[in-house]
């Protein structure tokens, strides 16, 4: 019998294999890619390979990065997190048809940090198991997201009322995992196909946040009907939120062609305090 952890494998390795293939295919409008580098002068509209000393992990650990060429040192500006699918990396979520493109038009800044690995899930998994390889992936596969996240604040004039946190498919579920965890971070969350399989109830801590979420109802990676219970409950406690159902939607497509309506809602939506309980 297949168990659920190889079934997630593989089905993360079919997705990583599509989405890779489509990138391929896919050039990249704003400039080439540059050279991994520690944290320095940003090159405006263009995608960058960038690296630093993830200290707890013992190595380099690298991460991308875009900057709009409208960027303003004394300007706040927007600041959006994507993470990656299974067996994914920064590079390719960064390459998402569209992406960058849409940062520019938009003045956002977008950084996708790795995850320790292709498959730390962001912590949304668990901190330790011994199962993982180190076992403590899940506690260095979210620390690094947290760690890039404060090397762009620090470097950068980030609104701190405007950042964002979207991820598709693993990244999803590290997407509802992180805000979930950091809900003073966040201005509006953008989970897209998020393979999370933790109760709903949670979303009581995080109901003043809005969200948009993304899902191809054809999806056979992950099922609508798993995203269709955080749906239901997000419209049980009233939250500010979207859903997007494609009727003919599979896994990976939905993904490229919402991101238009992903940034159209975080653009009208700015960080709000939690209410008193």
């Amino acid at each position: 019998m297949t168990s659920f952890r190889d079934l997630t494998l593989r089905s993360g390795l079919v997705a990583a294999i599509i989405i890779a293939a489509v990138l391929t295919c896919t050039a990249t409008t704003f400039g080439q890619e540059q050279p991994a580098q520690e944290t320095t002068t940003a090159k405006l509209g263009q995608i960058q390979k960038r690296t630093y000393d993830f200290k707890a992990a013992g190595k380099e650990m690298e991460y991308a990065l875009f900057v709009p060429s409208s960027y303003k040192k004394d300007k706040a500006t927007p600041l959006m997190v994507a993470l990656h699918g299974l067996h994914s990396n920064p590079h390719q979520i960064i390459r998402y048809p569209g992406l960058t493109q849409l940062a520019e038009k938009h003045g956002y800044i977008v950084v996708a940090p790795m995850g320790y690995n292709s498959r730390g899930w962001y912590g949304s998994r668990g901190q330790t198991s011994p199962r993982n390889t180190p076992e403590n992936l899940g506690e260095l596969s979210e620390k690094d997201v947290m760690n890039v996240l404060e090397i762009v604040r620090g470097e950068f004039n980030v609104d701190p009322n405007r950042i964002y946190l979207m991820g598709h498919s693993m990244g999803g579920g590290g997407t509802w995992h992180l805000g979930l965890k950091y809900p003073k971070l966040w201005a509006a969350l953008a989970p897209i196909a998020p393979a999370i399989y933790r109760s709903t109830d949670a979303l009581e801590t995080i109901k003043h946040i809005p969200v948009i979420v993304v899902q191809g109802a054809k999806d056979p990676l992950v099922k609508a009907d798993n995203t269709r219970r955080w749906v239901a409950k997000m419209k049980e406690l009233e939250m500010d939120h979207t859903y997007i159902e494609d009727p003919d939607g599979g896994h990976v497509m939905v993904a490229f062609e919402n991101l238009p309506k992903i940034f159209e809602f975080c653009n009208l939506r700015k960080k709000k305090p939690k209410p008193a309980e």
